[in-house]
């Protein structure tokens, strides 16, 4: 996985660091029951369930807030997770990403995803060595170029650092329907081992074209938005409860389990990446990548059942 700058040292001394309020387990959460799907670049498996970064980790330097996200990277290490994202654009959540990692000794079952995003063309390089500083890396296990900004450029820098051996994988990423028919070309001429875009039970326009092609290519994807920005979930949360056949079918908890499941089933999602505040709603974002998944029959099932409400 990914390589780290003072990783041992931080190993010795995190528990010092950290103090009571933090595991010193983590490194042992492969034993959790996490599905793990392949990456077909390279054969390597990375659990289902990622963590975003976007909004949720943007606190600054607020002390009590950089803590609060610790304890929500620590939960999600403990259930087995492994992809955090990130990008410049997010503010501040690079540096309190590299504070939350220096204070669980930055765990073994980290896999690192970054973005370049900067119209400049020429600061690709740049970008990167400044995310790897304040993550506190040597390097990233994934690149990708964010929402295709000045895409030709980055993506062959990206290329070469990879052949380099300077970072593992090259992706793009997309937030934005309205960018579909460029993606889909990037994806088709590029040689790719990620890309990102937006899929969420009633946000399924990928399933078209996009998801059909990453299969075709070899191509792994990482599903952003999977709870709309939180809306979609906070509002069946509050309205209506999971049906009880989800429950019987395939061990459905709650809303959480309901959403996530329903994207890391499909075959050609590699992982999704909600993202959070709350180490409670961390717990259930992880619990969706353990269990039973729904069959093709019950996603479609679960696409009418959410439709109808």
């Amino acid at each position: 996985m990914s390589r780290f700058t003072r990783r041992q040292l931080m190993k010795l001394v995190a528990a010092g660091v950290a103090g009571a309020t933090l595991a010193p387990h983590i490194a042992l959460a492969a034993s959790s029951g996490m599905k793990k799907k392949l990456i077909p670049a390279s054969g390597e498996r990375i659990p289902v369930i990622g963590m975003g970064t976007w909004r949720t980790f943007n606190v600054g330097d607020d002390e009590q807030l950089r803590l609060d996200r610790t304890r929500v990277l620590e939960a999600f290490f403990e259930h087995g997770g492994g992809m955090v994202d990130s990008s410049p654009m997010y503010g501040s959540a690079a540096a309190v990403m590299g504070f939350a990692l220096e204070r669980l000794g930055y765990p073994d079952g980290l896999f690192s995803a970054e973005k370049v995003w900067t119209e400049n063309e020429g600061q690709a390089r740049e970008q990167v060595e400044e995310q790897e500083r304040l993550w506190g890396i040597e390097t990233f296990d994934l690149m990708q170029v964010h929402n295709l900004v000045a895409w030709e450029a980055h993506l062959e820098k990206l290329q070469q650092m990879k052949a380099d051996g300077e970072i593992r994988y090259v992706g793009i990423t997309t937030s934005s329907g309205r960018r579909h028919d460029q993606f889909e070309r990037v994806m088709a001429d590029h040689d790719l081992d990620f890309v990102q875009l937006t899929y969420n039970i009633t946000h399924r326009r990928v399933e078209d074209r996009l998801l059909p092609l990453a299969d075709e290519k070899g191509i792994a994807v990482i599903a952003n938005r999977p709870y709309d920005g939180g809306s979609l979930i906070r509002n069946l949360k509050a309205r209506h409860s999971v049906p009880d056949w989800a429950e019987a079918e395939f061990d459905c908890q709650g809303w959480a389990d309901f959403l996530l499941k329903f994207l890391v089933s499909h075959p050609a999602v590699t992982c999704a990446i909600p993202a959070t505040t709350s180490v409670e709603h961390m717990h259930e974002n992880m619990r969706a990548g353990s269990g039973p998944m729904p069959t093709p029959e019950l996603r479609q099932r679960m696409i009418e059942h959410v439709e109808s409400l």
